[in-house]
């Protein structure tokens, strides 16, 4: 699975109509779709389709046709999403009616052209399922445990120092499993 980390935009116009597509990140989806109805009140539709994972782990998916034929807009755009293994990324499509009709075939052509040519030109990132834990374990050992997080990609968000070191760190779990596999030989952690 891959996301976006940016913004991201693309036009493109079929028949005099405009298709401005816009993707972001899942969690900025709602203030950027009322910023563009603000920056263009004379668009005549604002498609909104968007894929992200749940506190379950859960693919959570919606599309909305926002007034254009059922099944010709939302729908292939969250098609495009979903064939791209895109998460936690929304499209939105800003259309202006250039006074040709395209047809329900020719509106699914313009809405998956549109979410790929977008697609094409982002920088996509490798989504990795990543977990937090807390680990304690002797002072003498703080050189040793930065080390080894360093060489598993281990990230250290968090370090407090009280009786013992306390770490708190984020990686996918099989990082995290090789990394506790390899100090549980030299260091005794309590996490």
């Amino acid at each position: 699975m891959k996301y976006v980390n940016g913004i991201n935009s693309k036009i493109l116009e079929i028949k005099q109509s405009k298709f401005i597509t816009y993707l972001v990140p899942y969690p900025l989806c709602k203030d950027t779709l009322a910023s563009l109805k603000e920056q263009h009140p004379k668009a005549r539709h604002f498609i909104v389709a968007y894929r992200y994972l749940n506190e379950f782990n859960q693919v959570v998916e919606y599309s909305t046709d926002d007034g254009e034929p059922k099944g010709t807009s939302g729908k292939p755009t969250l098609m495009v999403l979903q064939g791209a293994d895109i998460i936690n990324s929304a499209i939105i499509t800003v259309r202006y009616f250039g006074g040709t009709k395209l047809g329900t075939g020719g509106l699914v052509r313009a809405y998956s052209d549109a979410t790929n040519l977008v697609l094409s030109d982002a920088e996509l990132f490798l989504y990795k399922d990543e977990i937090i834990k807390t680990i304690i374990f002797d002072y003498k050992n703080i050189g040793r445990v930065e080390y080894e997080c360093l060489l598993y990609e281990v990230e250290i968000l968090k370090k407090e120092f009280t009786h013992k070191a306390i770490f708190e760190i984020k990686s996918t779990n099989e990082n995290l499993d090789k990394l506790f596999e390899k100090l549980s030989r030299k260091i005794k952690i309590y996490s």
